[in-house]
């Protein structure tokens, strides 16, 4: 390191303008890194989606849900497969181990659909793959509503798409509340029976007048023609004159027999946004895309387009992540600069303006060339990164605050400004080298963290690596040539100690003197903390609770509803709910069928988007309202959520019973839930059991319908003429992306149940009606099936009631849990298992973490007492964590306070790294034990100082909630963006304040213990 830092400070013009390029490289980088909100988190899950109109579940469960599993279930590195089958739909949800490669997993998962295809349903839908990755949701969502018709908003919709779709960043546009498109040939069955016409020959007349006809070309030797057979579909008209009946000469078509309207298919729920029918275009970009600039475009376009739409349209921004980025953004540049605010002042009070002005610009400097090496590595700048920025603020100018306040002591015992700097660089190079190597020793653990949440936080410890790295080459090599050229005071004689000095060295001197008694002092303050912390403690949690921007209510209700009666029931609670000043927007949706995240009883769910956090109550009171306009609504349930953030999603706890026996797995499941309810502490529980509900059969007498001439196929579309419409083709118009079935079907007033047993069948003997060979019964409905590795399940899942802890309510279940029957399986999954998951993890890397600076230190002092004496101090230090906690008030977070505790490992190491360095050299210079433990406190007492409250106060902000805007100026409390760390900083501000005081009273006396105890070990040695 001597001959580095001599060259670069000998070569002082080539060093600046490397630092020079490297400031503007960065300030580039800083502009043009792509900002996102969330990182680029692939999650290890694929799924297979496949689709057959008009099937029961168990029928999908049977024939599509166990062909795909049986192939899907020979793939490598498969953690969990969950399968779900319902009407019409079935998908299978395969859960990949940590650490799996995407690409191979997607292209061996489309293999085994491949293979599977021929073992499913010919009239099957081809099945479809997903990969799921966090970067690809949407980062937008416009919601469009007003007083207009369903064709005009679905088709300002489409167009809106269409020209969003065009710019460059943005991947696609999804319309949430679209209708398929239906071309709907409505035709009497009196009609149909007096033409006696027979439905597999309508079919069939009609697919082979709709065919693209290649009639190739005729070459006459004088000419080339191409010749053209226009036999496919392209509108009404085509279908109007399509042969449906021929008898001799006679031909009856479409036109003669039916009405022909393009209408859409039957609505499955309804959307509203504030009480008007809407529809909303969810925007996702392009993977790396600037979300900043991705969203100012497609705003700018729907205002470029707004003058070209009705009046009546009202354009709403539901969901707008950009604004969350320049949020936290702008914290981040406030922090910076807060940073640098404290750390110049805090400098300056203790060296002077010139010592603070130099070492405030290695925390730019080192930002910036931080944010040039993350933007090479082609990261983008998200939420984990922008947050890993603040954290590191006052961390960097640790070894910029050693030298300066070194070359300051230079300075002043009359040395030259060149050899101040020189001099102050080469003694503390490698103290400063050990110190950030064991920093970077704990945080590289953490880049192997596995898991969602591992590939997630992963970015936090790859940016303090950077930047402190960055730090370094800045405080050995750029500080030194900025001060050397700098000039400096002239020599003055050392100034006498000042008070506090004075007092520090008579209290370290009465401790040095009785350094046992000091040793179980701070043993007996530490044990209180911890029972005190053991008392007074607020639980623990898996990931911070953060102030919410919206909120949800799921209304639930159970009973065979229509789509209709659904809606009213939604409508009712929206009502209510209406008009409160705090809602920026309320988006209400009502449903038939459900997605798997949420419970099968719920009908309808409402949006609320809230006004900004500093305009009103928090969202737990405004909640609370909630519960009291909805109160006293007959035959249902409201269940009222809050945003959540961060990897973790569902509900805390999740247990999941399985078996092959249905009956004795339900029985088991509503003991669970009664025990759950007598327990207390259990909230909004749920399961994914059907719903009790009647289905119609219909039973084919087979034997009776082949006397008729007639089959399960041909009763099977005389019925979807009263159902769903039977599809004979399909077409292509203009305005569509897609084809759209053309389906025959009955009037309105003709689709009820009883319409089945009038409907007639062509057969060989005429018309004869169904009842002749069907009998209708009614059973038991199956809403969907659940299958976790091949076998059925059960999930319940719940909430906790306030104050209640995960751990502690899943203990007192499990000892309650009643015994379960024979073939029953009880797992407890959800947030449990990743607190586990991370838990181990996090123990596993501290340990890594201790073993890398072990063989620093070790390799550093070549001392085992005093590598253990620094080690000791992480742990002791963890007692200064619970204060940071205890004065918070803030709950013991797994995940944050875990990596708090890694982090701080790594800060706390390098006080006493360089403290007991100082030691080492005064003993090495004759000084005896006491005296140079006394003068080396004495001594470092300055900069560990400086050290330890620049690194505190920067974090402060984050701590106590706050927002400096230095530029505005404006100071605001309690922003989300900073609750979301408040865990973290507040156990690195407690412990790093905590071992401060331990490095400069209990180190210096350890060391003094450890000389005692080693003469009295020398001298038992001589006697033996």
């Amino acid at each position: 390191m001597r001959a580095l830092i001599l060259a670069a400070m000998s070569r002082s013009r080539t060093t600046l303008l490397t630092l020079l390029f490297l400031i503007l490289g960065g300030i580039a980088a800083f502009v043009s890194i792509p900002k996102e909100a969330n990182p680029d988190v692939t999650i290890p899950m694929i799924y297979v989606s496949m689709t057959l109109e008009g099937i029961s579940p168990e029928d999908a469960e049977r024939l599509l849900v166990r062909p795909m599993e049986q192939e899907l279930r020979s793939l490598e590195g498969i953690k969990e497969m969950r399968a779900n089958a319902s009407e019409g739909y079935a998908s299978v949800m395969l859960e990949f181990d940590a650490g799996f490669d995407p690409d191979k997993a997607l292209q061996d998962v489309r293999e085994k659909v491949d293979t599977a295809r021929s073992n499913l349903p010919d009239e099957a839908d081809e099945p479809r793959v997903h990969e799921i990755n966090v970067s690809l949701f949407p980062v937008m969502s416009i919601g469009l509503s007003g007083p207009l018709s369903e064709r005009e908003l679905i088709t300002i919709a489409r167009r809106l798409q269409d020209a969003i779709e065009a710019i460059p960043e943005v991947l696609e546009v999804d319309i949430g509340g679209d209708r398929e498109d239906l071309l709907e040939i409505v035709v009497d069955p009196q009609v149909l029976e007096s033409y006696g016409i027979d439905f597999d020959q309508l079919a069939t007349l009609v697919t082979r007048n709709n065919q693209l006809v290649a009639a190739g070309s005729l070459d006459t030797g004088h000419g080339r023609m191409a010749l053209k057979v226009p036999g496919v579909i392209e509108n009404i008209e085509d279908v109007m004159s399509m042969p449906v009946k021929v008898s001799g000469d006679t031909v009856v078509t479409f036109g003669d027999v039916a009405m022909l309207q393009r209408t859409f298919k039957d609505p499955t729920g309804f959307a509203r946004i504030n009480g008007e029918p809407a529809l909303v275009l969810e925007v996702s970009k392009r993977s790396g895309a600037n979300i900043i600039e991705t969203i100012a475009k497609v705003r700018e376009l729907v205002e470029q387009a707004r003058p070209r739409l009705p009046d009546t349209l009202d354009i709403r921004y539901i969901m707008d992540q950009s604004e969350e980025v320049q949020d936290i953004l702008r914290d981040l540049l406030n922090n910076v600069l807060t940073a640098i605010v404290l750390v110049i002042v805090v400098v300056i009070a203790a060296m002077g303006p010139r010592s603070a002005l130099l070492v405030g610009l290695t925390i730019p400097g080192a930002f910036l060339t931080g944010i040039l090496v993350i933007w090479s590595l082609g990261v983008t700048l998200n939420i984990v990164v922008l947050f890993s920025l603040i954290l590191v603020a006052g961390m960097l100018v640790d070894g910029a605050i050693v030298v300066s306040e070194l070359a300051d002591r230079n300075l002043s015992e009359g040395r030259t400004v060149r050899e101040a700097w020189s001099e102050a660089a080469i003694r503390m190079a490698w103290p400063i080298i050990a110190s950030t190597a064991t920093t970077l020793a704990v945080f590289v653990p953490l880049l192997f963290w596995p898991g969602v949440v591992g590939e997630f936080m992963k970015f936090l410890p790859m940016t303090v690596i950077i930047c402190l790295a960055a730090s370094l080459a800045m405080a050995l090599v750029f500080l030194p040539v900025l001060g050397g050229i700098s000039g400096g005071r002239r020599p003055r004689a050392s100034a006498a100690p000042g008070l506090w000095t004075r007092r520090y060295r008579a209290l370290l001197a009465a401790l040095l003197n009785a350094p046992g008694v000091t040793l179980l002092g701070a043993l007996t303050v530490i044990v209180l903390i911890y029972a005190a912390y053991g008392r007074f403690n607020h639980g623990v949690e898996f990931f911070p609770s953060v102030e919410p921007d919206s909120a949800q209510v799921q209304i639930r209700a159970r009973g065979d509803l229509s789509v209709w009666e659904r809606d009213a029931i939604v409508r009712d609670v929206e009502q209510r709910l209406q008009g409160m000043p705090e809602v920026k927007a309320l988006y209400a949706r009502s449903m038939v069928t459900v997605s798997t995240q949420m419970a099968p009883d719920v009908i309808g769910v409402l949006q609320f988007q809230f006004n900004d956090w500093y305009t009103r109550r928090p969202a737990s009171a405004i909640l609370e309202d909630f519960r009291a306009r909805t109160r006293g609504i007959p035959g249902i349930e409201l269940e009222f959520r809050e945003q959540e953030d961060g990897p973790a999603e569902g509900k805390p706890i999740e247990i999941r019973i399985g078996s092959r026996e249905n009956d004795a797995m339900n029985g088991y499941v509503d003991r669970v839930e009664a025990r759950m309810r007598d327990l207390g502490g259990f909230v909004d529980i749920e399961d994914d059991r059907s719903l009790p509900g009647i289905e119609w059969r219909l039973k084919v007498d087979r034997e009776a319908a082949a006397r008729f001439g007639t089959d399960v196929l041909s009763i099977g579309s005389a019925v979807r003429l009263v159902t769903n419409g039977l599809v004979i083709a399909t077409y292509r118009p203009e305005d569509v992306r897609d084809e759209v079935d053309i389906a025959v079907r009955v009037p309105n007033r003709w689709r009820a149940l009883d319409q089945l047993q009038r409907q007639t069948l062509n057969t060989s003997r005429g018309q004869v009606p169904l009842a002749q060979f069907v009998t209708l019964e009614p059973g038991d409905k199956t809403g969907s099936i659940v299958r976790v590795d091949g076998v059925r399940t059960v999930t319940i899942q719940s909430n906790l009631a306030p104050g209640r802890q995960v751990e502690e309510r899943l203990r007192a279940l499990a000892a309650e849990l009643p015994d379960p029957p024979d073939g029953v399986t009880v797992t407890f999954a959800g947030e449990s298992e990743d607190q586990q998951q991370a838990a181990s993890f996090l123990g596993s890397a501290f340990l890594v973490a201790i073993g890398l600076m072990l063989l620093i230190l070790v390799t550093q002092f070549n001392s085992l007492y005093q590598t253990f004496l620094i080690l000791s101090a992480i742990v002791l230090s963890t007692a200064g964590v619970l204060i940071g906690l205890l004065v918070t008030g803030q709950p013991f977070g797994i995940v944050m306070v875990g990596m708090g505790i890694i982090a701080l490992a790594g800060i706390v190491v390098n006080n006493n790294i360089i403290l007991i360095d100082t030691y080492n050299q005064m003993r090495q210079d004759g000084m005896p034990a006491y005296e140079a433990a006394l003068e080396t406190g004495c001594l470092r007492l300055r900069p560990v100082l400086l050290t330890a409250v620049t690194t505190v106060l920067g974090l402060m902000p984050m701590v106590l909630g706050v927002n400096v805007d230095l530029l505005t100026p404006s100071l605001g409390l309690g922003a989300p963006s900073t609750q979301w760390w408040t865990q973290l900083s507040s156990a690195i501000a407690g412990g790093l304040t905590f071992a401060t005081v331990l490095t400069l009273l209990l180190t210096p006396a350890l060391l003094v213990l450890g000389e005692k105890a080693g003469q009295g070990m020398r001298r038992l040695w001589g006697r033996a």
